[in-house]
Order: structure tokens, then sequence, then C-alpha cells
């Protein structure tokens, strides 16, 4: 539900690892243009492949606002035969950016989705704040597809900073006529866990019945 970038719970030893990892992975595989790799990370330090998304994530925002690159721009270029204009040793991460998954569900109620007609909505906006979103007021959401509606994305130069940003976000988001999970969002960003960084796989399992 919420993705940050960089990752609290990481070294910058353990990033450059996980990077050049990723690397070798792309070029032993011969891939070209955008891809994610996921990765584990246990309390030991240690780190295990996940997967590789051969595609755009969810979670892409975040890498946009940290890096100053455009990855949705990047891709069409690279496809279209563009070579990058940077390298690895160019990208800087600078800041910290966070993103809510704004959902038509009801995280009380096991996480049921809900569908229907958005009776009121309203859009928080302001310096570095951005709501990727196809939805509008008066809009009826379908029940055909994945639960998620919007993503809400925060960018500040410190995590503290974008933490609060986001609890501001969150409040000012109205979405009114379907269950949405905003309300949710704020607990787990005022959850101790996640404020330390410490927050794992099985933190929200902690803090409702699913």
């Amino acid at each position: 539900m919420i993705e940050e970038s960089p990752s609290p719970a990481i070294s910058d030893e353990v990033r450059a690892k996980m990077i050049d990892v990723s690397g070798k992975a792309a070029k032993a595989v011969g891939y070209v243009n955008l891809g994610t790799i996921e990765f584990l990370y246990d309390k030991s330090g240690n780190f295990y492949f996940m997967e590789m998304n051969t595609r755009l994530q969810v979670e892409h925002p975040v890498t946009e606002m940290i890096t100053g690159i455009d990855l949705v721009k990047w891709q069409i270029r690279v496809a279209a035969g563009m070579e990058l204009n940077f390298t690895q040793e160019t990208v800087r991460l600078r800041g910290a950016a966070l993103e809510c998954r704004i959902n038509a569900e009801n995280p009380y109620n096991g996480f049921r989705p809900d569908c229907g007609k958005i009776e009121l909505l309203h859009i928080p906006g302001g310096p570095w704040v951005r709501f990727d979103t196809a939805i509008y007021q008066n809009y009826v959401i379908p029940p055909f597809y994945d639960s998620m509606i919007g993503k809400l994305i925060v960018y500040a130069k410190t995590r503290e900073e974008a933490i609060r940003k986001m609890k501001a976000a969150l409040c000012e988001l109205v979405i009114e006529g379907v269950d949405n999970n905003a309300d949710f969002q704020l607990e787990i960003l005022s959850d101790s866990s996640f404020i330390d960084g410490s927050y794992n796989t099985k933190t929200v399992d902690g803090m409702v019945k699913v």
C-alpha cells in the first residue's frame, strides 16, 4: 500500500550491492529497456532475489521523484532506439519520496473492494504533491478490475518531512461515494514501526484483522 524511496532499512553499501546485482541480472538475460527487480531483505542484512517485472511498476513515481528521471519518457525513448544520456554513476538520490496507493476498499472489513459512483472528489495539491489517477467526480468505478483508483505521491528533503507532507495530503484527499483506504494509510504512517523504518511484511496484519 505504501512505497518509499530511499528505503530506511538498508545502508548505502547494501543499496550499491543491489544495484550491481540488478545490472548483472539484466545483462545476463540480454534485457533492454525499463524493468524492475525486486528483493526481499531480512533482519540479518541479507537480500534475496524475488522477481523481475519487465515493465513499469506502480511504485515508479518514488524513483522519479528522488532521481529526477522521467522513467515513462525514457521507456518510450529506449523503445524507439535512443541511447540513455546518463549512466548509473551519474544518478544521484536526493531527498525522500512516499507513495500511497489509494484503493476503493475497506481495510476494516477484510480489505473488501468497493465500486460505484464517486459523489465528491477533492484532490490535494501544492509543491511536490502528485496524484496519478484516471478518476473524476461522478466517475463510476466498475467491479471488474483491481481496486486501486489512484496514487498519491509526495517529495521532501527528508523522510520525516515527507511523512508529514503525506499526512497532510491524505487529510486533504476527499473521495465520497465509495469506500477507500485513505484513513488507514494515515494509521500506517503514524505507526511507530513505520516511523522508525522497522516495519515488515507482517505489520499490516497486526493493525487490522485480515
